[in-house]
């Protein structure tokens, strides 16, 4: 199946490693021009190299905090100067920060929103001209069930996270009739280097695929998922397939969430 991606430009945020860096790999393998970026410069050009090793696709890596307004116009300056009018965006960027209600100060607050809202509506700001221009784009936000259906201690991601599904859906209806598709996914327990500290801190005593097992056993598939089921569906949602979705948040869990 032709996904219509060749010679797209895709710009990701978080790109360096999980769920990030396997849909730029996804990405690159269907023909896209794709760039990276997050703020360790080592493992985001270790992740470059490696792709485009796999892909012989091209893929720029461009270091940069997405929590820094004037860091997030370079970089876009840099994608659209070195590859090309960007069309494809991926907001990917953040890290789970989940506690009590009254444990999260003022500072935590504006940290998670500035790294997990406000980036995506800088990022996004920046590259909606040029989709405009090109005759249309497709954003991807990343966020995570809690969004839809947030637990106990599990401050400020799921408020966070919420606000990105609210903020999908607004710009889906200010954007269709310029042909900019913009939704969002909900991810679940997918394995990733985070996910993995996780695991390692609550099974301290097992194999790491045992420590995967047991925080499995509450997802209905029976298994934590791969980055690459992630990245499938985001490639699907940025491609020409999908032409006729917009305004949705789809979840990637293994059936975990009680909402849809």
């Amino acid at each position: 199946m032709d996904l219509g991606l060749t010679g797209r430009v895709a710009l990701i945020t978080g790109g360096s490693e999980g769920i990030g860096r396997a849909t730029a790999r996804a990405l690159a393998r269907e023909g896209a021009r794709v760039a990276i970026c997050a703020r360790r410069p080592d493992v985001l050009t270790e992740a470059a190299a490696a792709i485009k090793a796999e892909t012989g696709a091209e893929v720029l890596a461009v270091p940069g905090d997405v929590m820094r307004p004037e860091e997030i116009e370079r970089m876009v300056t840099t994608v659209a100067r070195e590859l090309g009018t960007i069309t494809i965006l991926v907001n990917n960027a953040g890290t789970s920060a989940a506690a009590p209600f009254e444990s999260v100060d003022d500072a935590a607050w504006q940290a998670d929103l500035d790294l997990k809202l406000m980036a995506a509506v800088r990022t996004t700001r920046l590259v909606i001209p040029g989709m405009k221009a090109a005759g249309g784009g497709r954003i991807v936000n990343v966020t995570n069930i809690g969004a839809k259906q947030p637990g106990a201690s599990s401050l400020p991601t799921t408020v966070s996270r919420a606000a990105g599904i609210a903020l999908t859906k607004a710009m889906s209806k200010d954007l269709a009739r310029y042909n900019i598709r913009v939704n969002a996914v909900c991810i679940g327990l997918i394995k990733s280097a985070q996910i993995e500290r996780m695991a390692r801190r609550r099974f301290p005593d097992l194999p790491l695929e045992q420590a995967w097992a047991r925080m499995a056993e509450g997802i209905p598939l029976g298994r934590i998922g791969e980055a690459e089921e992630a990245a499938d569906v985001i490639t699907f949602l940025v491609s020409d397939r999908a032409s006729y979705v917009t305004g949705t948040a789809v979840n990637i869990d293994g059936g975990t969430s009680g909402v849809v």
